[in-house]
């Protein structure tokens, strides 16, 4: 077997290895690996499409996301621009402020690590702006996939979160060398090829060797997930007949802690971003009636494509679930949108079109704005109370929408009472000659 026209053999896996290696540390550059609290700041810009109050709300979340990863986020930037910058992202003058600001900070001696920018940037953004601001140049895919790096537990997620991170850094392999790019123009040498006499051929041949060694990493780790999707599809098979009920939602909207209070188990459950990354599933039993129930991954605006490619072997719990949970952090002052993300992702991993249950949870934390009896304005949906946020909703979905507290216990037995009227429905058409395992005996007077 030959492999790139070299025989193998034992010597030339351990070169192949040692470049592999060396060239994995320096791509980690790409996200945040240290342990210590970093400094950020953040930008974003503000268009036709995603106004001044979106713009807001979108960098709270990437706020969040930089806390998440273990950031502390110093201050923000936003800018009004019919559309991104294709080379610097925002306009020079936005940049040199923000340069202004991090050499300020510097005098002052309060370092700043890193810039993150709320939307995917190129690579020749990315090596523009690093080469303005002379600092860490991060965009809100490659805080994503650190956090999911730092998140995942267990082989098949870490090997999907790797996956997806070598998508990402494959087109963005020259920044890495560019101190070994080619000098443009010609030098007038003779040879009609142009560049610096002694740096026409290094910068690209260690690219090639570097795709190479990656595009190899990554047919490898394909590999592993088919091998591992096989696995997780026998597990399925032999899970009996029981009806499969899957959470899904947006990140952080409490998915984990209603897994903990159905089946009684002790799933982590955190208030941070992305606490779940690995899919964990349960035997619930609800009176007489056990059903299987698992807790998938949060999804998040802006997902990057990568990400939902590398995750579809886990999602496959969503797509063969017979009846979706689809919980809703009902206090986020954007919590329509996050459920329109939530529905185009499942349209886009094929997990549309099932039975759904619409869960509002955190009612308890749920606020609104009163308006003053002489404001003539008209009323908004910051204006409505609980009690007619409800009525609006449950006029749209009917008897599939419950509104809870999961935290504080508020409204469970209603939900797991509906939770069982609509598996016991799906039971008896999917499995009308299964008997239930459990019988009911009322208790003695």
């Amino acid at each position: 077997m030959k492999i790139g026209g070299i025989q193998q053999c034992p010597l030339f896996f351990a070169i192949f290895a040692a470049i592999f290696l060396y060239r994995t540390e320096e791509m980690k550059e790409f996200v945040i690996s240290e342990a210590q609290v970093e400094t950020a700041v953040l930008v974003g810009i503000i268009t036709q499409t995603q106004d001044e109050r979106k713009t807001t709300e979108y960098l709270d979340e990437l706020a969040f996301l930089a806390e998440t990863a273990g950031a502390e986020v110093v201050k923000r930037f936003t800018q009004k621009l019919p559309t991104a910058n294709s080379v610097t992202y925002v306009g020079t003058g936005k940049l040199n402020e923000i340069k202004e600001y991090i050499q300020n900070e510097a005098e002052e001696e309060r370092e700043v690590g890193m810039v993150i920018f709320d939307d995917e940037l190129s690579a020749k953004q990315i090596r523009n702006i690093e080469a303005e601001l002379k600092v860490k140049i991060l965009d809100r895919t490659s805080l994503i996939l650190d956090i999911f790096a730092m998140r995942a537990q267990t082989a098949n997620a870490k090997t999907q979160v790797e996956l997806a991170q070598y998508k990402y850094m494959l087109p963005r392999l020259q920044r890495l060398w560019t101190h070994l790019e080619r000098q443009g123009g010609g030098s007038g040498g003779g040879s009609g090829k142009g560049g610096s006499v002694g740096l026409r051929g290094p910068g690209e041949t260690q690219l090639e060797m570097d795709r190479r060694i990656i595009l190899n990493r990554m047919s490898l780790l394909k590999e592993r997930l088919a091998e591992i999707d096989k696995q997780k599809s026998t597990q399925r098979k032999n899970r009996g007949r029981m009806i499969r009920v899957a959470l899904v939602g947006y990140t952080n909207v409490g998915k984990s802690t209603i897994m903990n209070l159905l089946s009684k188990s002790e799933v982590f459950a955190e208030n941070k971003l992305f606490a779940t990354l690995d899919t964990t599933v349960r035997k619930v039993i609800i009176d007489n009636l056990p059903f299987l129930l698992s807790d998938t991954v949060g999804f998040i605006r802006k997902l990057p494509t990568d990400l939902v490619d590398s995750f579809k072997s886990t999602l496959d719990e969503v797509r063969e679930a017979d009846l979706l949970l689809h919980v809703v952090d009902i206090s986020h002052p954007g919590f329509e949108e996050q459920i329109e993300v939530v529905n185009k992702t499942l349209a886009d991993i094929g997990g549309s079109g099932k039975p759904m249950i619409l869960i509002f949870n955190k009612i308890d934390a749920y606020t609104y704005v009163e308006k003053a009896s002489d404001d003539l304005t008209p009323r908004t949906k910051e204006n409505l109370t609980l009690e007619e946020l409800m009525k609006t909703w449950m006029a749209k979905m009917e008897d599939n929408c419950l509104f809870i507290s999961a935290r504080e216990r508020i409204n469970i037995d209603e939900l797991k009472s509906v939770v069982y009227q609509r598996v016991k429905e799906l039971h008896v058409q999917k499995y009308p000659y299964n008997d239930f395992l459990y019988q009911i005996y009322e208790e003695e007077e």
